[in-house]
């Protein structure tokens, strides 16, 4: 663990989203020095006292060679000692694992693994292998697809995918035309009841940390203002039976339906941060961090309800003509503690709207919800690799795409 006279230097592979700046304000006040690494120049981490140093890199989505050459850059040059993946990044951060420096521990699961629990429908097949109830889940050119979709209503969704890309709600009586022919899709029973999301850190298959939270308010179908909840055990059950079933390691994070029989079906597991980070305890999840095979059990925080305070008015604001929607929104608002603000490191809070300008005008001007902006550079690449691909080629070598640019300068470091 990170002490005072050797502080323990992390590098965080992106600081536009709250919950980064959430692990660096944890990470800093146990010791570390802490970096971050983001393809916008500007982010909401940047004006931070939490972080010591800015990058700017490369973007992953189509730059992803230059993006990791200029990440194990910034690990070389700054004697890093731990990486950690923030957000849709991961994926390819994962692939830096063997050429990191021995010093330097990358924070995740091996590209395989990440790869299978991002794929919707290798996740699927996963819990059901570990003998956990699963929603019927088909790819989309399977003839079982068509077959569900015609006999009850269901979910279309790309393999793999974030911030509800592409998702579409169907019933039997409207199919669009060409989704059954989508390699890189699925078609999954669609569940109705209880919307609850979880994340936890584990080791090994044991739990370090878990928290079980709903949304309150959303932004697309991403949870901006959400809550911690105590009633739901089977979630949480479900979650410790998949993890230690496969032994699972690092941070997982899992969207599910609770039915009216109380049973939990996950719709899909992010192996990676959460908005659930905001509800531990910063001493205990920085000393599970920095030294996981020796760290406690992380305890939550009293407080039950957080949001990310700007984008949560916006959606008050959006529901003005929907007077009981806003009157709920707004009341769900101010019982909750805005994730940005902290006495100690207060400037990220009102520079919010300039720093993470980047995204903020894709949401105003550009028709896209914060979760599509906020990871649009980021997130792997559409139909690659494909769907029917194997073991072996679903986990590629670093691609260089024709946009590529030099790799000669590849970063540009900003003191904070």
């Amino acid at each position: 663990m990170a002490t005072e006279t050797t502080p323990k230097t992390v590098l965080l592979t992106l600081g536009r989203l709250p919950k980064s700046l959430e692990l660096a304000r944890a990470l800093k006040g146990a010791g570390c020095r802490v970096l971050v690494a983001d393809p916008f120049a500007w982010h909401l981490s940047r004006p931070s006292n939490a972080v010591d140093k800015c990058y700017q890199t490369p973007p992953p989505a189509t730059q992803q060679s230059e993006y990791l050459d200029a990440l194990l850059t910034i690990i070389k040059a700054e004697n890093v000692d731990l990486v950690v993946p923030v957000s849709e990044e991961a994926l390819h951060v994962s692939l830096l694992a063997p050429r990191l420096p021995e010093r330097t521990q990358l924070f995740t699961n091996p590209h395989g693994v990440l790869w299978d629990l991002n794929d919707k429908y290798l996740f699927n097949r996963l819990a059901q292998s570990a003998g956990l109830p699963a929603p019927e889940t088909y790819l989309a050119t399977d003839p079982e697809a068509a077959r569900l979709v015609q006999t009850t209503p269901c979910v279309f969704k790309p393999r793999i995918g974030c911030s509800g890309q592409k998702m579409q709600m169907l019933t039997p009586d409207a199919v669009p035309e060409g989704l059954l022919s989508d390699a890189d899709a699925i078609f999954q029973k669609r569940v109705f009841g209880r919307e609850l999301s979880t994340l936890t850190l584990c080791q090994d298959g044991k739990i370090l940390a878990h928290v079980t939270y709903e949304g309150l308010i959303f932004s697309g179908t991403v949870a901006v203002c959400f809550q911690r909840v105590e009633d739901a055990p089977q979630v949480a059950q479900w979650v410790a039976d998949f993890v230690a079933a496969n032994r699972y390691s690092y941070f997982l994070a899992f969207d599910f339906i609770v039915d009216q029989d109380g049973t939990p079906w996950p719709l899909e597991c992010n192996p990676r941060l959460t908005s659930g980070i905001h509800f531990m305890e910063h001493g205990d999840l920085a000393a599970a961090v920095c030294d996981t095979d020796n760290a406690p059990p992380v305890r939550l925080k009293a407080k039950k309800r957080f949001q990310e305070g700007h984008t949560t008015l916006l959606q008050v604001y959006g529901s003005v003509l929907k007077p009981k929607q806003m009157a709920r929104r707004a009341g769900a608002m101010v019982t909750s503690r805005d994730v940005l603000w902290s006495g100690s490191d207060p400037l990220p809070f009102p520079v919010m709207t300039f720093s993470s300008w980047p995204v903020l005008k894709q949401v105003l001007f550009g028709g896209k919800t914060f979760g599509e902006a906020a990871t649009l550079d980021i997130a792997w690449p559409a139909g690659f690799p494909e769907a029917n691909a194997t073991r072996e080629a679903r986990a590629p070598q670093p691609v260089r795409t024709e946009q590529a640019v030099s790799a000669a300068d590849p970063v540009n470091a900003h003191e904070t």
